[in-house]
C-alpha cells in the first residue's frame, strides 16, 4: 500500500512513554498535591532513573505544561460533548446541563484542577500551546451564551461578556469550595457540588430570558 506513512516504531515507543510518564505524574500529583511532584518520584515510580526522564521533558516546568495541556483537552472533549446536546434542551436545562459538566470534571479530577485552574506552582505559565484548549472552552462558552440569548434564554439587553465572568466566578466558587473543604464526597451529594442547580437558577434569575420556563 502506498501513500500512507506507518509511525516509526521507536516513536510510537516515544509516545507510549510519554503517556506513561504523565499518567505517573498524575498518580503523584494526587497522591502529593500538584506541587509536590517532581522528577525524581515519577522516575522513582517507574522504575528508571530521574535522568532518563530528561530525554521526553526537560525540566519539571515541562512536564507541567503537558499536565496542562493535556487537562483541558480532555475537559474540552467533554464540553464539546455537552454543547452537541444542547439543541435538544431547553435554554435553561441546556445551560444547568453545561455548567454541571464543566464543574464536575474538575471536582472528579482532584489531580488535574489546581494545575488547571489555580497557581500552585510558583514560576509555571502554561505555553500557547498548552493553553489552546481552555482559549477553545472559554470561546464555547461565550458562544453557548450568545446562542441562549438568541433563543431567549437571556434577555436581549443582557451583557454577555459580563454573563461570562460571572458564570465563571460562581462556577469557579463552587468548584473551589467542594474541592478544598470537601474533597472526598460523591459530586452528586457534596456540600458544594449540590447547590450547583440553585447557583445557575440565580444566575438565570439575574440574566435569563422568557424561554427558560418552557422546553423549546
Amino acid at each position: 500500500m502506498t501513500g500512507i506513512v506507518l509511525p516509526d516504531r521507536r516513536q510510537r515507543r516515544r509516545q507510549e512513554t510519554i503517556k506513561q510518564v504523565l499518567d505517573v505524574a498524575v498518580e503523584v500529583m494526587a497522591d502529593q498535591g500538584v506541587a509536590g511532584l517532581t522528577l525524581g518520584e515519577v522516575a522513582r515510580r517507574m522504575g528508571i532513573r530521574p535522568p532518563s526522564l530528561y530525554v521526553y521533558f526537560d525540566s519539571k516546568n515541562a512536564l507541567y505544561d503537558a499536565l496542562f495541556e493535556r487537562g483541558w483537552a480532555e475537559l474540552l472533549t467533554t464540553m464539546r460533548a455537552v454543547w452537541e446536546r444542547a439543541a435538544s434542551q431547553s435554554p435553561s436545562e441546556a445551560f444547568l446541563s453545561f455548567s454541571i459538566a464543566f464543574v464536575r470534571w474538575a471536582v472528579e479530577h482532584p489531580a488535574y484542577a489546581p494545575l488547571m485552574f489555580w497557581r500552585p506552582v510558583p514560576g509555571f505559565a502554561p505555553s500557547e500551546q498548552a493553553y489552546a484548549a481552555a482559549i477553545e472552552i472559554q470561546r464555547l462558552a461565550r458562544q453557548f451564551l450568545g446562542d441562549m440569548q438568541r433563543r431567549g434564554g437571556l434577555r436581549p439587553d443582557a451583557d454577555l461578556e459580563s454573563a461570562y465572568r460571572t458564570w465563571t466566578s460562581v462556577t469557579s466558587g463552587v468548584m473551589t469550595q467542594q474541592l478544598s473543604n470537601a474533597p472526598a464526597e460523591p459530586f452528586d451529594t457534596g456540600t458544594f457540588t449540590s447547590t450547583l442547580p440553585d447557583v445557575v437558577a440565580m444566575w438565570l434569575a439575574h440574566y435569563g430570558g422568557h424561554r427558560n420556563r418552557t422546553s423549546d
